[in-house]
């Protein structure tokens, strides 16, 4: 079996990272004795963890002309995404503000920039989803744009994977062409079940019990492996981008590797770097 031909169309962000005791009330003014700066974005988060879980991985998304660019590109190829379609824009790259507490908990403020105006797709964007195995998308760049490539992706038989993140309502158009679902618990009732049964295979997270699964392979849930979780920011991009990387050996083998991706993303802090390699979640397995 070949690797998975896995192309991801979402956000890519610069993730301002820092770790406090307890997380701000509003108001309230609290010191950090950690801060970091992490490639993030969901889109980009999932697009690394598919390559690290042995998909050929493309990219598709914009950054700005800042000086976050050139840092947020070099990431991605380091990762062995496949960045040469990743566009440029006038303006500021995306950008993330995230506060963890010492329990691993988390909050975070999102600035849109350059993802904002991923507003159409190219003839050669268009190509590279016809020639995937798979399209990954989330909802953190336009929701009309999202819409196009999964329509497009359905006319030429690639698979379409959507984490409606963050959540809102999707039109019938989009929810016609996808075929997994990925959602948390919170996800999940914003849909609502009426929602969630016209996708044909859905997969709901659930922390740190698993996930579980409901479609044609039946309904069945995957315990997740117990670790010593420090940060979750990254728990459920790892998640996605892992189970899109094995979806093609079956829902059930799928599930249970993501499983063990997002239990090792969550031993590690920030969100694009906390991914695991096929070695380490096979580890987590064992």
């Amino acid at each position: 079996m070949h690797a998975t031909r896995v192309t991801v169309l979402g956000s890519i962000n610069m993730d301002l990272t820092a770790v406090t005791d307890h997380l701000p009330a509003p108001g309230e003014t609290v010191l950090s004795d950690a801060f970091a700066t992490a490639q993030g974005g969901k889109g980009a988060n999932q697009a690394i963890a598919a390559a690290r879980s042995g998909s050929e991985t493309t990219f598709l998304g914009a950054v700005g002309d800042d000086a976050f660019a050139t840092d947020l590109a070099a990431r991605l190829r380091d990762a062995s995404v496949d960045a040469s379609l990743l566009r440029r824009t006038d303006g500021p790259s995306g950008i993330a503000v995230i506060t963890v507490d010492t329990k691993g908990e988390n909050s975070i403020v999102v600035v849109p920039g350059a993802n904002a105006l991923v507003t159409d797709l190219t003839g050669e964007e268009l190509d590279v989803i016809a020639e995937s195995d798979v399209l990954l998308c989330q909802f953190e760049i336009p929701l009309s744009t999202v819409t196009a490539a999964a329509q497009h992706a359905r006319r030429n038989g690639t698979l379409v994977v959507l984490n409606p993140s963050p959540v809102h309502a999707a039109p019938d158009e989009l929810l016609d062409a996808v075929d997994v679902l990925v959602v948390n618990e919170a996800e999940a009732a914003a849909l609502g079940s009426d929602l969630l049964g016209r996708v044909t295979h859905v997969v709901t997270t659930l922390g740190a019990s698993g996930a579980r699964y409901s479609g044609p392979a039946g309904e069945f849930a995957v315990p997740a492996p117990v670790v010593d979780a420090i940060d979750t920011t990254g728990a459920g991009d790892a998640f996605t981008g892992a189970l899109v990387a094995e979806w093609p050996k079956g829902p059930e083998a799928a599930v249970r590797w993501a499983c063990a991706a997002g239990a090792f993303a969550a031993t590690r802090r920030g969100a694009g770097a906390s991914s695991g390699t096929r070695a380490q979640i096979e580890s987590v397995l064992a």
